[in-house]
């Protein structure tokens, strides 16, 4: 059995969306040039929000707190992965085998990943919601405050978005409780919640720098609130708004970094494509800031600096790519191979494949701590941008720009070789819709978007049908049983369950 790290849900406080905390778990930065905080260099509450370096504090703790196990853990890779036909548990049948329930849709409203997926995104937005309830009132410099709340309205907005997309109808809580009767709040209507996660976005876009210097890296920029409204946007079909945000933040200088293959590795986080990443990092000597998993739980299974081997690519997604797409050979990891970076993967074991994105080379492991650590976790990508201009193009009939966008992703993936994925030519609405569904699977592979976009799409019992999907019920999660149980069944539950 695969043995949990220190941040185990199991071994965590246990947190709600109803009862929140109000300390600061102040252990950690964003950004990798200021990820080493004293872990012990903690305030009691009543001595907090009185200065500037109180609100700096607070920001980076809301950052620190988007690679907890709750974000990137078991949580997130059930919820977020294992519906879509392009992954599988993995790892040995018996190790965390309640995870196989994600994978064929036998999930009930008792099982702790739903619960704890809820937890950790309404522990992030009690994070936002102290920073902006708080930091108003504190006396430092105005630009650095405003950039600060637009900030948490940015990650306020992005927990927001994992929760309405994957439940549906969900509390909407703005502001950190103030009383008995605040904590326990109905499931407000999901058209309440999207238009709650706009305003957020709007006003973040408005503040937000197009960029930082290296040792801010990392934090939300006026790019990634566009991008991640286009995307909220485009879960509403709101197609003239998705054009709209996508063409703004074309025209920040973002680009597509050039070798696909080199664009997740840790040498080159944060580069020209990156909307947007959760920084990660291994800190010699600070176990509490290095608690990133993300890595750990996909790498390679019984190799020393590999990683425990679940959310595993399937047979399914080898077949999706067209021949010749060198995309496969830099999503999938095959046993029996070498990586170019140099690590012999054993023929031997029970995993056939593991996910070649997350992979960090076993070299860069240091005992002790969590295996690949290091890697940061990809949330949105310029290409993913360009996509989406794509899509919004051709809903409203400009075939022309669609193909552009279309085309100039999959003329990065080809590189050189003019012999492989060629330039999508078609003018019909209804093939080049499937283009581009095709090309999002494929560029966005094991990226945590592939069961959404199928939802989306209308497409949930074609696609996932032979794997025990049912329309009218596992487009959405069902609402933790512990929840309903908490709010004295204030809150409902999702159809079906």
């Amino acid at each position: 059995m695969t043995t949990m790290k220190r941040n185990h849900p199991l071994h965590i406080k246990r947190i709600t969306g109803y009862a929140l905390p109000v300390l600061l778990a102040l252990t950690a930065g964003c950004g990798k040039s200021f990820l080493n905080v004293d872990p012990q260099g903690q305030q009691p509450a009543q001595e907090f929000w009185t200065s500037e370096g109180d609100a700096t504090k607070a920001v980076n703790a809301m950052y620190a707190n988007l690679h907890e196990w709750r974000q990137v853990g078991f949580a997130a890779l059930a919820v977020e992965d294992l519906g879509s036909e392009e992954t599988e548990k993995g790892s040995d049948p018996n190790d965390a085998s309640f995870l196989s329930d994600f994978d064929y849709f036998r999930v009930t409203a008792s099982d702790g990943q739903v619960a704890d997926f809820w937890r950790g995104q309404y522990q992030e937005i009690n994070f936002c919601n102290q920073v902006l309830d708080n930091v108003p009132n504190i006396k430092m410099d105005d630009a650095l405050k405003n950039r600060y709340l637009a900030e948490a309205k940015f990650i306020r907005a992005y927990a927001y978005f994992r929760l309405v997309r994957a439940y549906g109808d969900v509390p909407l809580r703005l502001h950190v409780p103030k009383g008995p009767e605040e904590y326990n709040i109905p499931r407000a209507p999901k058209a309440e919640v999207w238009a709650a996660i706009e305003k957020d976005l709007t006003e973040a876009a408005a503040v937000l720098p197009p960029g930082y210097d290296a040792a801010n890296a990392g934090r939300a920029t006026k790019g990634a609130a566009l991008a991640l409204h286009a995307k909220v946007a485009m879960y509403q079909k709101k197609w003239q708004d998705v054009l709209t945000f996508t063409n703004q933040v074309a025209g920040l200088g973002y680009s597509l970094f050039p070798d696909y293959h080199k664009l997740f590795r840790v040498a080159n986080e944060n580069s020209v494509e990156s909307v947007f990443e959760i920084q990660c990092m291994t800190i010699v000597g600070n176990k509490d800031a290095s608690n990133s998993q993300y890595s750990q739980i996909q790498g390679v299974k019984s190799q020393p600096g590999g990683g425990w081997g679940f959310n595993t690519p399937t047979q399914a997604l080898v077949d999706a790519y067209e021949p010749g797409d060198p995309r496969k050979n830099s999503t999938i990891l095959f046993r029996g191979t070498k990586t170019i970076e140099g690590d012999s993967i054993k023929y031997a074991g029970v995993n056939r494949r593991f996910n070649y994105k997350s992979y960090v080379p076993f070299t860069q492991w240091v005992p002790g701590y969590n295996e690949g650590a290091d890697q940061n976790v990809r949330v949105i990508r310029y290409a993913e941008v360009l996509l989406m201009n794509a899509e919004a193009a051709n809903e409203l009939g400009n075939s022309g720009q669609a193909r552009t966008s279309l085309n100039a992703v999959r003329a990065r993936a080809r590189g050189g070789n003019n012999g492989v994925l060629p330039d999508v030519t078609t003018a019909d609405q209804a093939q080049l819709r499937q283009a581009i569904y095709h090309e999002r699977q494929i560029e966005l592979a094991m990226e945590r978007d592939r069961f959404f976009d199928v939802i989306r799409q209308g497409r949930g019992a074609q696609v996932f049908g032979p794997m025990g999907f049912k329309a009218g019920k596992n487009e959405l999660m069902p609402i933790p049983q512990t929840e309903i149980d908490l709010s004295d069944n204030k809150l409902t539950q999702n159809p079906g369950y």
